[in-house]
């Protein structure tokens, strides 16, 4: 029997192959000291160049191959390399020291890392894998070396490491590589983001004893259920080819299924859409056969560069994307800014508690000429597709009418201007706040439609970070409490005439999507991948059955029996 190591699946799939143990160096710089500082700081200098060079290179081989927004990582990277907390501080400690550029960096580079680690930001955290990234690059390059890359590997193998930079991941060949396993990490670190975008099987945080695992020992690698097996037995290999092949002809069968429109068994017609961060999304979101999409999340269009973008900019980027669609229905999120995701050249105060402070709607408000030129561009693109514009982090009615106002005002501008606007825009918020779930009869009067994210709807109705694995148990989707207040938000929506749709990662979850369906939830967007398993349940689904379970699981005081009844139900269906 193989040994077997446990993991989080980040990007869904089997491969079987040997295992290539990706060795990042160990190495840790000795203190000198150098009689020659200006030398000193010049070798800095070169090393810093040589390293904005390879990342250059890398930068282009993954826009080549994952597109712009994911190659955006390493101009973040090149950023670093200008940063003055870490190259300026270096040249500090080396003229203030003496001592060599390789020990300083390594110190400034240490520090700027305890501290991030140290954050209660998960993403701010998975920052500390990018400075030592670069600062390793740099060293590398001063000892006249090259960091080890996984480019060269030349046949099948599955990448085991203790993790993976953004760097490792974009050099990794899928023509060879079949999927990796790293010892740490999380579905929202970069390698597993860029995982998904690959299409390769990969599990993360599989633990220490995936140190263990040796270049050339064979592995198989079961993303579905976040498994992983050393050197396994032959009827291991055996079992793991046929449900490989299973897997692999349930992808092909699903394929069948991209044209369908989404109408369940007793004939409801249920719109299936995408999630999407950049341009590059869409050509998953079309192979998927996305009815449209849910959730454009337009701040990653602010990040990984070092100022705003224009008005032009946006404009033509809605642009694309709404014609792209051809005449499916786009929900643009505007700017949602704080709390996980910072813009440092916004410069933004710091704050104790950033998920309960200026993010968002909050943010644009208070700086309405960031806010106008986003709701400019997206007027002037809603003429070229259905639009529709979604505010974040709604709270209060007051929020709700002032983001109205200001895309009314820049409404009256454009026609003044001579420039077209449809006339067919539909404007919504997000419920992710509690306190809009309980008021959304209220908030139904003035919007076209609701859209529930329940990835913060979750957390703050939990009180509890869903990054914070001390507290995970309480990230519940379909606790009494969750589904009540998306009971709520569907109710009053129906009330007013007005549809509801979910952009949270519930709306792809197999548990969840049942009683979402029950309650009467018109739009689920998710992200590509989800679409075509979430079709073939609906067209199976009697959506009046589950409507009529519904008022037996509000009745259920725990996830775990709702989720015993869910699962017990679609067995005897099955």
């Amino acid at each position: 029997m193989a040994k077997e190591l446990t993991g989080t699946a980040a990007s869904p799939g089997i491969a079987i192959a040997k295992a290539y143990r990706l060795k990042h160096s160990a190495y840790v710089p000795t203190k000198v000291t150098v009689s020659d500082k200006e030398k000193e700081k010049l070798r800095l200098t070169k090393a810093v160049e040589e390293a904005r060079t390879e990342l250059e290179g890398i930068r282009e081989l993954t826009e080549r191959r994952l597109g712009a927004q994911k190659a955006e990582i390493f101009e973040a990277h090149m950023l670093l390399l200008e940063d003055p907390d870490l190259i300026d501080a270096t040249r500090e400690k080396i003229a203030d020291e003496g001592i060599n550029a390789e020990y300083a960096l390594h110190e400034v580079a240490q520090s700027f890392i305890e501290i991030l680690k140290g954050m209660d930001n998960e993403m701010l955290r998975e920052r500390a894998v990018d400075v030592g990234d670069v600062a390793g690059r740099v060293i590398a390059r001063l000892r006249g070396e090259t960091l080890a890359t996984a480019a060269a590997i030349s046949e099948e193998s599955i990448v085991i490491a203790e993790d993976l930079t953004p760097s490792d991941t974009a050099q990794l060949n899928p023509d060879y590589v079949l999927g990796f396993v790293t010892e740490i990490g999380s579905r929202t670190s970069h390698s597993a983001i860029m995982a998904r975008s690959l299409e390769l099987p990969a599990i993360v945080g599989a633990g220490s004893g995936a140190a263990e695992i040796e270049s050339g020992v064979t592995v198989i690698l079961d993303a579905l259920d976040g498994r992983v097996l050393i050197d396994p037995s032959e009827e291991e290999l055996s079992r793991y080819r046929l449900k490989k092949e299973a897997y692999e002809t349930r992808r092909k069968e699903l394929r069948k299924l991209v044209d369908r429109p989404t109408v369940t068994k007793d004939g409801h017609h249920v719109e299936l859409a995408a999630n999407i961060g950049s341009v590059e999304d869409l050509q998953k979101v079309l192979e998927n056969g996305a009815e449209g999409i849910g959730l454009f999340r337009t701040e990653f269009l602010y990040m990984g560069r070092s100022s705003l973008p224009t008005e032009e900019e946006q404009f033509q980027i809605y642009k694309h994307v709404l014609e792209k669609m051809a005449g499916k229905p786009v929900v643009i999120r505007t700017l949602d800014i704080g709390g996980d995701k910072e813009l440092p050249y916004m410069k933004l105060p710091s704050e104790s508690n950033p998920f309960l402070g200026l993010r968002a709607v909050r943010l644009c408000l208070s700086r309405p000429d960031l806010f106008r030129t986003q709701l400019r561009a997206l007027l002037r693109a809603s003429v070229y597709g259905q639009l529709r514009i979604m505010f974040p982090m709604i709270a209060v009615m007051e929020e709700l009418k002032a983001a109205k106002r200001l895309l009314q005002e820049e409404k009256e501008k454009l026609l003044s201007e001579g420039v077209q606007v449809s006339d067919r825009i539909e404007v919504g918020m997000m419920i992710e706040v509690p306190a809009a779930a309980l008021a959304a009869d209220l908030f139904a009067k003035e919007v076209d439609f609701f859209s529930i994210g329940t990835n913060d709807l979750i957390q703050y109705t939990m009180a509890a970070d869903r990054m914070n694995e001390n507290v995970s148990y309480l990230y519940q989707p379909i606790h009494p409490s969750i589904l009540r207040l998306i009971r709520t938000v569907i109710q009053a929506g129906e009330q007013a005439g007005k549809w509801v749709g979910m952009c949270g990662e519930m709306a792809g979850d197999p548990k969840a999507i049942p009683i979402l369906l029950g309650m009467g939830l018109y739009e689920f967007s998710m992200s590509a991948s989800s679409i075509l398993p979430a079709r073939q349940f609906m067209l199976q689904a009697s959506r009046s059955e589950w409507a009529a379970s519904v008022a037996e699981i509000m009745a259920m005081d725990s996830q775990e029996q709702i989720e015993q009844y869910v699962n017990t139900k679609l067995r005897s269906e099955a």
